[in-house]
């Protein structure tokens, strides 16, 4: 304790009375005279960690612990820097005060020097973001591929900016409090890099983003206050990236290592996990899982003081950890350290190409080689006791773990690495098998197949002694793998699929897309779309009340046919059931008609009487006829009583005659006819069964001895409309078959090909 004290002295006497010399400051770092600031600052953190009065041991560690703090000060500063090199001036006579004693008896803030007051005029200085100002390149190189396991911050700035220098103070206090925890800080000058600011949507300035795998988050809110920015990295980090664990959830928790990954648990004395332990959590999430331990039980289980914070790792062993640390607050270059180098299971799976880098890494040089022993496996629980078997071994294995690696690969994912290591001209089954391969560099390795499967239903014993002899000849500089071979990547096992990556992708982009909104913004989008839902509520209100006030019309104007109904027979009513939906055609006739207010179409109209058995056959053939067709919306089908619509369908006859003379209609010959009206066109077409034309009648039409208009079948005439009897034409036609050849003349209507009768008006349809 008195060593620290000591230190902290001789320290304060050489930055406020400039005694002592402080030396080449470049010496003290061990760097050259055009050193950049990042290799100044990377030999400064590096010399702090060793001479670090806490961690070293040398009775100078203090003193040398202040030279290279002042060397890293005065290097740091460019103004400090250049007079340096210049004039060799090592101290800054701006805060060097004067020892002649005029100075005391006439200066008049000797009181506040006195009572250590000072004015720091560089707490507000923008050359403090110039520093660490980065570029457009720098931050695609660089930040951009380190942010996977690294968070960063950016600040946005330019000269000239008073809100900006209001913020140096608060940036300073976040690189104190984040640069430890493991989270860098850099600056971008807008004016310098407007493409950058472009494309991270940048909406203000200054502006603070956090960039975290590649996805930017905007910070909205002022810079003023350092815990909102806190809690704003931790509500940004990735989703449930650390479980929570209870009593019931730690066995399944530390069995799921079968995902390649160590299990790590976490204690704290706080009820929440604080930010260092999440940015550890993200920079070792690929290798660890991490859960934080909510329980006391849990604590008893292994011991963990309830004061400290406990880190503890697990491999596939669970029944103790393989590595542990314990202390009142855990510095993260420790807890970096102790992870690094426990990342890995005891028989970790090559399960990806950075996973094969890493444990197997390329070495061209024979002496320096590092061999890599594979067990070959399916993914299957029938070969766990083999992979049990051959972790055994390998924890007991004889080698330097160093230079020899043990791993095990499953067949059926790496399927495409594994057959490149076939010899060519040789057939090689691989499960089970174990393969002994160098990786001369990243495309190229040398391997050799051990004789003998590891199979524990059998003898491991000579296959064990054909792999220590194989790896033991391996070792020699002199030795090297007998056959070569060109590998690709390994599978990544561990990768989202297709679907994942463009659900990932389209929530990155809505949380994005929200995170640079601001508030007007948002007020505007939540505007228009409130407009509308509005219209579209507005809209489907007026169609429900349209429907309701039809359904009503339809209603009335059915109670009003069945008042004018004609009293029909005892069972009628249950005989009319079968008819469809046709609907009988009454006042509103002449409405339909009308050329003002008739849609364009056709309203096929069957004639009928009051005599039920007529009426219901005619009707039940028409009605099966629509209900056939009716998918086409051009036609309305409807019914009228011949002896109340008579007069109106005599005129309508009438009209179509080129003489117009008057007729004199037999309502009983009518009953089956079908009209289909146009009321916008003004054309009717006429169906009657007896418009089918008979070989005898062409016949008799071309020797001339039948006058052809009086067969025209769409003349009128051939039903008699001249005659009272009901069968002027001699054919008797019975009930059946009024409406033969209906469908037909119907194919007809629709191609266009039946014969339309043109009139200038629509006559009247009686009301009664």
């Amino acid at each position: 304790m008195s060593y620290v004290l000591k230190g902290r002295v001789i320290f304060q006497l050489k930055r406020l009375t400039g005694a002592g010399e402080l030396g080449n400051p470049y010496q003290i770092l061990g760097v050259h005279r055009r050193a950049s600031q990042q290799e100044i600052r990377r030999a400064y953190k590096q010399l702090v960690k060793e001479w670090h009065p806490d961690k070293s041991n040398s009775p100078d560690a203090e003193e040398r612990f202040v030279e290279i703090k002042l060397a890293y000060e005065l290097l740091s500063d460019p103004d400090r820097r250049k007079r340096y090199d210049d004039k060799g001036i090592t101290e800054d006579d701006f805060y060097k005060r004067p020892s002649h004693p005029s100075f005391h008896a006439n200066n008049p803030f000797e009181d506040l020097f006195a009572h250590g007051a000072h004015f720091n005029f560089q707490e507000n200085d923008i050359t403090f973001f110039h520093k660490l100002s980065i570029t457009t390149r720098q931050y695609d190189k660089l930040l951009v591929p380190k942010s996977e396991k690294t968070p960063h911050l950016i600040f946005f700035y330019t000269d000239w900016c008073f809100q900006c220098i209001q913020t140096a103070p608060y940036c300073r206090k976040l690189v104190d409090y984040l640069e430890p925890l493991g989270i860098n800080f850099a600056t971008v000058h807008s004016g310098r890099e407007p493409n950058l600011g472009r494309r991270l949507s940048i909406h203000m300035l200054p502006c603070l983003v956090l960039l975290l795998d590649g996805d930017v988050f905007v910070y909205k809110e002022a810079i003023t206050s350092v815990q909102k920015i806190i809690e704003f990295i931790r509500n940004k980090m990735p989703y449930k990236m650390v479980a929570r664990i209870k009593t019931d959830d730690i066995d399944n928790f530390l069995n799921g290592w079968e995902d390649n990954r160590v299990r790590g648990l976490i204690f704290e004395p706080h009820t929440n996990m604080r930010l260092r332990y999440l940015v550890i959590a993200y920079h070792f999430r690929h290798r660890v899982a991490f859960g934080f331990v909510d329980s006391q039980e849990i604590r008893d289980r292994y011991q963990v003081p309830k004061d400290m914070d406990t880190v503890l790792l697990f491999n596939e062993n669970t029944s103790y950890p393989m590595a542990s640390i314990s202390m009142k607050d855990i510095p993260t270059s420790t807890l970096q350290h102790v992870i690094s180098s426990n990342q890995y299971l005891s028989l970790p799976r090559l399960s990806s190409q950075v996973v094969l880098e890493s444990l197997c890494p390329s070495e061209w040089h024979k002496p320096k080689k590092k061999l890599c022993v594979v067990l070959v496996t399916s993914a299957s629980r029938g070969h766990d006791p083999h992979r049990h078997s051959f972790r055994l071994y390998a924890q007991q294995s004889p080698f330097n773990i160093d230079r020899v690696h043990f791993n095990y690969i499953y067949h059926d994912r790496q399927s495409q690495f594994l057959n490149s290591l076939v010899p060519e001209g040789e057939i090689i089954q691989p499960l089970l098998k174990i393969v002994v391969f160098w990786r001369k560099d990243t495309s190229h390795l040398n391997y050799e197949w051990i004789d003998g499967k590891w199979d524990i239903e059998k003898k491991l014993n000579d296959t064990a002694l054909a792999l220590e002899r194989t790896v033991g000849r391996l070792l020699k500089p002199s030795e090297a793998p007998i056959h070569e071979a060109y590998v690709k990547d390994l599978y990544d096992e561990h990768a989202t699929g297709m679907i994942g990556k463009l659900m990932t992708r389209i929530i990155q982009y809505v949380e994005t897309t929200y995170e640079s909104l601001g508030k007007e913004q948002i007020l505007a989008v939540a505007s228009v779309l409130g407009t509308i839902v509005f219209i579209l509520g507005i809209g489907y209100l007026m169609a429900y009340l349209v429907g309701e006030h039809r359904e009503t019309e339809g209603e009335i104007g059915r109670q009003q046919q069945r008042r004018h109904r004609p009293e029909l027979p005892a069972g009628a009513e249950a005989a009319r059931t079968p008819l469809g939906d046709l609907q009988r055609a009454g006042a509103a006739a002449e409405a339909r008609l009308s050329h003002d207010r008739a849609r364009p179409g056709h309203a096929v109209q069957a004639a009928a009487d009051t005599a039920l058995p007529s009426r219901r056959v005619a009707l039940q053939k028409v009605s099966s006829e629509k209900n056939g067709r009716v998918e086409n919306k051009t036609l309305m089908f409807s019914y009228v009583y011949i002896e109340r619509g008579l007069k109106w369908y005599t005129e309508l006859l009438r009209l179509s005659l080129p003489d117009e003379t008057e007729l004199n209609i037999n309502p009983r010959n009518c009953v089956g006819t079908v009209l289909s009206l146009n009321g916008h066109r003004k054309y009717f077409c006429v169906f009657h069964a007896k418009h089918t034309e008979n070989r005898k009648r062409r016949k008799a039409a071309k020797s001339g001895s039948v006058n052809p208009k009086e067969l025209d079948c769409e003349s009128g005439a051939f039903i008699g409309f001249n005659s009272d009897s009901s069968d002027s034409d001699g054919d008797v036609l019975l009930q059946g078959s009024l409406l033969d050849g209906f469908s037909n003349w119907l194919d007809r209507l629709f191609e266009g090909t039946t014969q339309r009768f043109h009139v200038n008006y629509w006559p009247e349809f009686p009301i009664k």
